[in-house]
């Protein structure tokens, strides 16, 4: 994914969300953990139920945030990487 210019995408999650940069690599970080585990169905794609996301992300133990900020953080990613085409949402 070097397609990606992660500062930008940081300060814009930041912009969108109020977060501190620091908090939203935190997230980001674990929810690369999580989708590292996911299994690919028979066709290679990797389906990413949100609400376990979410779950995973606060069930660490350094995250101090709640439902609500992490749900913003990873919505407003998703719309930056649907904004550079790089990700969708499947039906």
């Amino acid at each position: 994914m070097s397609e990606i210019n992660e500062q930008e995408m940081l300060q814009y999650i930041a912009t969108e969300t109020s977060a501190d940069v620091k908090v939203i690599t935190l997230v980001l970080k674990h929810e690369q953990t999580f989708i590292n585990n996911a299994k690919e169905d028979a066709k290679g794609d990797i389906e990413i139920d949100s609400d376990e996301l979410v779950d995973y992300v606060l069930s660490r133990p350094d995250i101090k945030l709640d439902e609500m900020t992490v749900e913003d953080i990873l919505d407003a990613e998703m719309d930056y990487l649907m904004d550079k085409g790089i990700a969708g949402y499947v039906d």
